[in-house]
């Protein structure tokens, strides 16, 4: 195979049943009974996830700017970029990333591209992400937002791509979205660069939107 060939592709089993053992607030737990091709039927339990939206912001200086936020699942304070869910059922990607950059950061970007799309883990949950790149950074306007939770106790960074790259490769740094987001900056950057990248309001099969 070649790399024009290489791609995933929309498919469907068949499902005889399916139930929901679980309701949580923001996300649940799916049980599908699923026809596998030799006709056998087996169950698949997966957490239903309405998608999230992250941001890789890089200023003037080559710097990406980073979270460290407690992530409770893992019991640990991750290096992280922001990142926030898709609450609202066919919200547009880009102004829920831009929510999150102000909101997160209190800052604004003039420049957006679409930087990668991931299932974050497709075994086992239905979350899609849309990674962004976000450049020509400045501080966003008005007053900052109010934050809570974990999020109250968040430390903000500027740190270099190279820092962040020899911190995944090391091992150091485990968020998926910075890792993701990190090696894709450096592949789309010594490939065919940044303005190659897709726009913004590219389309997005995974969870389509209202442009």
């Amino acid at each position: 195979m070649t790399g024009s060939t290489i791609k995933d592709i929309p498919e469907e089993w068949e499902v005889r049943g399916t139930r929901t053992p679980f309701q949580g607030k923001k996300t649940s737990v799916r049980t599908d009974d699923v026809v596998m091709p030799d006709g056998s039927v087996v169950t698949r339990d997966y957490q239903v996830h309405p998608g999230s939206v992250a941001v890789l912001a890089l200023d003037g200086e080559g710097r990406v700017l980073v979270i460290r936020q407690y992530r409770h699942p893992v019991r640990e304070k991750l290096w992280e970029i922001p990142a926030g869910l898709l609450d609202v059922p066919g919200e547009n990607p880009l102004h829920a990333a831009q929510r999150e950059l102000y909101e997160e950061a209190h800052v604004k970007a003039e420049d957006w591209r679409v930087l990668t799309d991931v299932y974050t883990t497709p075994g086992g949950c239905d979350e899609a992400v849309r990674i962004f790149l976000a450049r020509n950074l400045s501080e966003a306007e008005g007053e900052r937002f109010v934050v809570e939770d974990e999020e109250a106790d968040m430390e903000l960074a500027r740190v270099p791509v190279a820092d962040l790259v020899r911190g995944v490769l090391a091992g150091e740094l485990h968020n998926n979205c910075l890792v993701v987001g990190v090696l894709s900056l450096v592949a789309a950057e010594r490939g065919d660069g940044f303005d190659a990248l897709r726009p913004a309001e590219a389309p997005w099969p995974a969870r389509p939107f209202e442009a």
